[in-house]
């Protein structure tokens, strides 16, 4: 079946290969304990009241997702991956995504500028185009009005293109607590 010559050139390829694999993986786990770190960083620097807590982990998980990408294109490299292909396709899947998310990404964006300048609060009475209620919840998609039984999604993107109209504040509510960090 396979003569011996076959079995000492792959024994050969595998040990030239163990110190890449070696030094790839231990390139991971130092951008993996960075990417913790700087979600950590990231989250406390912004970490100031009139930023919500919500909002301060997203840019924080980002950060660490970004990192973390960064890291594994690295260590592919190091261990001998050709990278080049990887990251061009990673570019066009992204701008791919981007273009056929357009709408949702619009809204994700408009939803974090909505939550880090605070245009109106929770139980603030609003007005967007002929949309009116009490904002019940603020997310990175939709802000939540109740209105006579009803309940309205307005897209955030809608916030930023529209006029908005703060009919009634609400009163200050505590900021919600910290939940504990994972890991």
């Amino acid at each position: 079946m396979w003569d011996e010559e076959v079995w000492r050139t792959m024994w050969h390829n595998i040990v030239l290969f163990l110190p890449r694999l070696g030094t790839g993986l231990l390139i991971f786990v130092l951008f993996w304990l960075a990417a913790k770190a700087l979600q950590r960083g990231v989250e406390r620097l912004i970490r100031v009241p009139r930023f919500d807590p919500s909002l301060t982990r997203y840019l924080g998980s980002a950060a660490r997702i970004a990192l973390l990408l960064f890291g594994t294109v690295t260590a592919l490299g190091t261990m001998g991956v050709d990278v080049s292909a990887l990251v061009a396709g990673l570019g066009l899947t992204g701008f791919a995504l981007g273009f056929a998310l357009k709408d949702i990404v619009s809204n994700a964006l408009s939803g974090i500028l909505v939550l880090a300048y605070r245009p109106f609060r929770i139980l603030d009475s609003i007005k967007v185009t002929d949309l009116e209620g009490t904002v019940t919840e603020i997310n990175l998609r939709y802000t939540v009005l109740e209105a006579e039984g009803k309940t309205i999604l307005i897209p955030n993107s809608s916030l930023f293109t529209n006029p908005v109209t703060v009919l009634r504040k609400g009163p200050d509510l505590p900021e919600p607590p910290e939940p504990p960090s994972a890991g």
